[in-house]
């Protein structure tokens, strides 16, 4: 916070952070918002907008927006609980949830207690995120420092690691590799883009046309509608403080793997979003040839290798032969089983450093769970081909067929308890 306050205008940034929930526990969102009313910047610089939908049993819902804004009502500057009813046009899911509710507090808020546009911050947050206690004044220290304020994402390193130890062990090998994963990419600033839970300045979410009700995939759909409407000046910068997050759960072993799948079915239909971006690739000016062209490369890493990585590790290499047997007899292909195996070396000993840093980083057991699976937790790895393929190349295959085939998925819900 005292880097924070060496800018002498540090107290006129605002922070809004959008909250979209729908079927979340009460103690899920009282766990996010004391994770809010403990920053050590003044909590009354946020502005909390709990967006709730109309779908959820109203007296539930009432029930909850009374509770909360009884218990954290007055930590915040603002605490604002909207309502969002689906409307024709628009798609389930927390893109037109966050449009809706970000709108009404520019009017409820940002226009009537005349906040500074060019001060205020927007944060998109799920239900079930945890933040470091310093990274509201990280982020306005950021803010703050950067002079091209304006065309800036900031993303936090999301780790699965709030109830990493409720998991059985196939999903959690994967929430361990997903957080390696995450935190993996926050150095690579020039095809980092923003997901899960990042922040970005108001005027910018303002001049973009914020977030669009009629799609799913709402954090790179963000992303790169203000890189085009910025003419490619658009980044993301990392913010390096832990967020903790909820992996998927379930009464048994069955129903937490098939949540699993779901959410990263989900998050394969990202692909959905790629013609929106090759399109403005095409057609969009004034954008640099070489950063948009690394950024759509970037982009088909992401979503098109996702299902075929699993089969090019694994069988890959069978591949050649099985085609053409005559392969086998060449100096290649006498070769290239020797080779593969020295490169498979070397990435599974850089795979064991991923282990043991991560297990430093992970929270520790709770009290009570047994010592001895603690102790074999790093063996779960091995589980990595069958789980590499079930809960990730699986998904993948299932999200792009059925975009192919026109069968469009609806947003779901990731189960929380």
């Amino acid at each position: 916070m005292g880097e924070a306050k060496s800018f002498q205008d540090w107290d006129k940034v605002q922070h809004f952070v959008v909250i979209s929930t729908y079927k979340e526990p009460l103690h899920i969102l009282q766990r996010t918002l004391t994770s809010l009313a403990n920053q050590d910047l003044p909590t009354k610089q946020i502005h909390l907008v709990l967006g709730m939908e109309t779908k959820e049993d109203e007296g539930v819902r009432t029930e909850k927006a009374k509770h909360l804004k009884k218990e954290f009502g007055h930590a915040f500057g603002s605490f604002l609980v909207t309502v969002h009813t689906l409307v024709p046009g628009e798609v389930v899911g927390k893109s037109s949830n966050e449009r809706y509710a970000i709108l009404e507090a520019k009017r409820e808020i940002l226009v009537k207690k005349k906040i500074d546009i060019k001060y205020a911050t927007v944060t998109s947050c799920d239900a079930d995120h945890t933040y470091h206690p310093k990274h509201f004044s990280c982020l306005t220290y950021k803010f703050l420092d950067d002079p091209d304020r304006y065309h800036k994402f900031w993303q936090s390193a999301v780790f699965f690691y709030s109830n990493i130890w409720r998991l059985p062990p196939p999903t959690r090998v994967v929430n361990r590799m997903s957080s390696i994963w995450n935190l993996a990419q926050l150095p690579r600033r020039d095809r980092l883009v923003n997901a899960q839970n990042y922040s970005l300045s108001f005027k910018l979410l303002d001049e973009t046309g914020y977030w669009d009700a009629d799609l799913i995939p709402e954090d790179y759909h963000i992303f790169f509608k203000a890189f085009y409407k910025s003419g490619g000046k658009v980044e993301v910068e990392a913010l390096y403080l832990p967020l903790l997050a909820d992996a998927p759960e379930g009464d048994n072993w069955i129903q937490a793997i098939k949540n699993q799948y779901l959410q990263y079915q989900r998050w394969a239909w990202g692909v959905s979003d790629d013609p929106y971006v090759i399109k403005n690739y095409l057609l969009t000016p004034g954008v640099s040839f070489f950063t948009k062209s690394y950024r759509l490369l970037a982009l088909f890493r992401d979503h098109f290798l996702w299902p075929v990585n699993w089969f090019i590790i694994t069988l890959g290499l069978s591949v050649p032969v099985l085609l053409n047997p005559e392969f086998a007899r060449t100096t290649l292909g006498y070769t290239l089983p020797g080779l593969s195996s020295i490169i498979l070396t070397v990435s599974l000993s850089f795979l064991i450093v991923m282990i043991i840093i991560e297990s430093y980083h992970r929270p520790a057991a709770p009290k009570g769970y047994a010592r001895w699976k603690v102790f074999l937790s790093p063996l779960e790895f091995l589980l990595l081909p069958i789980v590499g393929f079930v809960l990730s190349a699986l998904p993948g295959l299932d999200a792009h067929t059925r975009l192919m085939l026109g069968k469009y998925m609806e947003y779901r819900v990731t189960e929380k308890k």
